[in-house]
């Protein structure tokens, strides 16, 4: 659960197995693409995804465009990007590099301006691949002077291509840039909201269905029965005694009207305890309050945790929460009916627990926290004087029978007491029509007020933590960015472990997987981003390979359970990757002098998916953010050629890339 300030709280161990804890897909459109959309609207899309650490994507987006004939420097400079991010040139196909070759001949063609000078950069970089290292310092001179988006876009980009002198070159100001961002933007206080669930939106409980209505029609004919079988009554006596009965009358009709205005009250009161109870307004389903469901359970621990960090002074959480119980019972009861639907997430309903939490502990403050129950009871007084009016009124009924049998045959005296019965019927009968019709035209316009007026309370606080986390909640660049900043930091502090230089490495890879437990998150069409990560470093020498891992949090990029482990070329006997499709794809990597090593690359997400999003197109996503498709074919191809495999992949040994300037 989140206070909506960084603050998480998590029953769970931190060496627990507890898996996924919270996992979230933000409804955006920043990857969207109309099926009609322009050349230019598909390039900007591709230039966010490249940005945003998905260069797959971008590669096909930007290529589309240029094919659609929307060709410049600009264009051409981010689709070089987009072909060697996260990319060595030993992953670049036969047809790639052409395509690229093609490309650099091409920039003679473009206006002259910054794009096609950062573009002469990208390509002067690629070249210098196999150039002697005195060569470099006029591909540098030009590339220091380009504007610093175009300059950290090349760094980063052509970082797998980049080794030698070259990159040693440029190491340590590369260093000092991802040291300067890498908490920047108030990350701390911000990465929490990156995995918050959107919020579902406010409900409240509507009034009930009125049977107004029907009491109105039944109450016609039992308050014409009624005077009927009165009328024959009074007749009676006064055909008896005149005067008594016209006294009588008066008493019964005193009586009939003070019980009826008491009584109505009464009875509205009474009815209401009722009407608010949220499992009246599902009569005909098992409300999950008696059923005690999953759903229910969740939503009843939320509330729990809320209300007791949400405490009046004076009070301390477990007295809270006991003098509270029955205002939290029924609020359990209302959010589990209006929110129990399938695949909601008790995480997108803790905006309103919270706000409801915090509304009883303002109540409380002001002294109104049990007006309504204090409301529904019903004042002593109004009931003692609705129950001597109904004794009066039956004496007044028992007296005109008297009255009757006084002056009377016993035909008379019969008929008598037919209508004194008839009118006892129909009157409760009519009164009970009476005051439901009343009772229920009353509560509908009380219910609908409240109705409106919750509502309308709960979308302003829905609004204003929608706001609050759209506000706080860090872009994909940021994410990116950040990212990018752990993984330069690990790099260059496993590098100075070993007292490695660019020089000394052949290549090296990366490969970013999530640790458990965690939470995860992402917006439609982008990639899983997680709370806590695990980077593994595999560093190529001559000597073998250096292998450095470790686990991230995320939020304040602490680290733990560090591990190294060195080996030969010829240790590496088999790599491969196993699929399972409700689990997640999973690494191993075994060695000849050890067991096998299973590594969890990335868990299933197919449940996760929108409905215009492709699965298999999802998984490539991932596997690129996550560098598994370059690690994979390096490990792979050690593991088949072990040194042969090194030697001609060697910077050295590389085929030259002469670009046309």
């Amino acid at each position: 659960m989140n206070d909506g300030n960084g603050g998480t709280h998590n029953s769970a161990a931190y060496d627990s197995t507890v898996g996924i804890q919270a996992e979230t897909v933000h409804n955006s459109n920043v990857y969207f693409v109309h099926p009609d959309a322009s050349p230019q609207e598909k390039y900007k899309v591709g230039v966010r995804f490249l940005e945003d650490g998905v260069p797959s994507r971008a590669r096909d987006m930007i290529s589309d465009a240029i094919a659609h004939g929307h060709d410049n420097a600009e264009v051409r400079f981010h689709w070089v990007l987009a072909m060697l991010s996260a990319r060595a040139y030993h992953d670049l196909s036969t047809e790639e590099l052409q395509r690229l070759h093609h490309a650099s001949r091409l920039v003679r063609t473009y206006a002259e301006g910054e794009w096609k000078d950062a573009l002469r950069v990208a390509f002067g970089l690629l070249a210098m691949l196999s150039t002697a290292d005195g060569e470099i310092g006029r591909v540098l001179q030009r590339l220091r002077a380009l504007s610093p988006r175009q300059h950290d876009a090349i760094l980063h980009h052509l970082d797998l291509l980049l080794t030698g002198s070259l990159k040693d070159s440029l190491w340590t100001e590369n260093c000092e840039r991802a040291e300067t961002a890498r908490f920047g933007n108030d990350r701390v206080q911000r990465v929490w909201a990156y995995f918050e669930p959107d919020p579902i939106g406010p409900r409240a409980l509507p009034p009930r269905p009125s049977t107004a209505a029907a009491a109105r029609a039944a109450l016609p004919v039992r308050a014409g029965l009624f005077v009927v079988t009165t009328a024959v009554l009074w007749f009676l006596a006064l055909v008896a005694d005149p005067a008594a009965a016209l006294i009588e009358l008066l008493v019964a009709l005193g009586a009939g009207l003070t019980a009826a205005h008491f009584g109505r009250c009464w009875w509205y009161q009474e009815h209401q305890l009722k009407a608010r109870n949220p499992e009246s307004h599902f009569p005909h389903t098992n409300t999950p309050a008696s059923t005690g469901d999953g759903f229910t359970n969740r939503v009843r621990h939320s509330f729990d945790y809320y209300f007791s960090t949400r405490v009046p002074h004076g009070f301390a959480p477990h007295a809270w929460l006991g003098h509270t119980a029955h205002i939290r019972n029924s609020l359990i009861a209302e959010i589990a009916l209006l929110y129990r639907e399938s695949r909601i997430s008790v995480d997108r309903v803790n905006w309103l627990i919270r706000h409801l939490a915090e509304d009883a502990r303002d109540r409380h403050n002001k002294g109104t926290l049990f007006d309504q129950r204090h409301q529904n009871q019903t004042m002593t007084a109004s009931k003692a004087l609705c129950v001597a009016a109904l004794l009066a009124l039956a004496f007044a009924a028992l007296a005109l029978l008297g009255t009757v049998a006084s002056g009377a045959g016993a035909a008379q005296i019969l008929l008598a007491i037919l209508a004194a019965g008839g009118a006892v019927w129909s009157g409760r009968a009519a009164a009970f029509s009476w005051l439901e019709a009343r009772g229920e035209e009353r509560r509908m316009v009380e219910e609908t007020e409240a109705y409106q007026a919750q509502l309308t309370t709960r979308q302003v606080a829905y609004g204003k933590w929608k706001l609050f986390l759209d506000d706080t909640r860090p872009s994909e660049l940021e994410m990116e960015t950040w990212l990018n900043c752990d993984k330069t930091l690990f790099i260059d502090e496993a590098l100075r472990h070993y007292q490695l230089t660019w020089r000394d490495l052949i290549t090296h890879t990366i490969l970013i997987t999530p640790a458990r437990p965690y939470k995860r998150g992402r917006v439609r069409g982008g990639p899983w981003r997680y709370s806590r990560y695990s980077f593994r470093l595999f560093l190529v020498t001559q000597d073998g390979v250096r292998e450095v891992s470790t686990e991230f949090d995320f939020t304040d990029a602490k680290r733990g359970n560090d591990q190294r482990s060195n080996y030969r070329f010829d240790a590496l006997s088999s790599v491969q990757v196993t699929e399972r499709t409700h689990v997640g794809y999973d690494l191993e990597l075994v060695l000849t002098n050890g067991p096998a090593r299973n590594i969890r690359v990335k868990d299933a997400d197919s449940h996760q998916l929108a409905p215009d999003e492709n699965a298999q197109e999802i998984t490539e996503i991932n596997l690129n953010s996550a560098g598994f498709i370059h690690t994979f074919r390096l490990l792979e191809g050690i593991a088949a050629d072990g040194k042969g495999w090194i030697e001609r992949n060697n910077p050295n040994n590389l085929p030259p890339f002469r670009a046309v300037d």
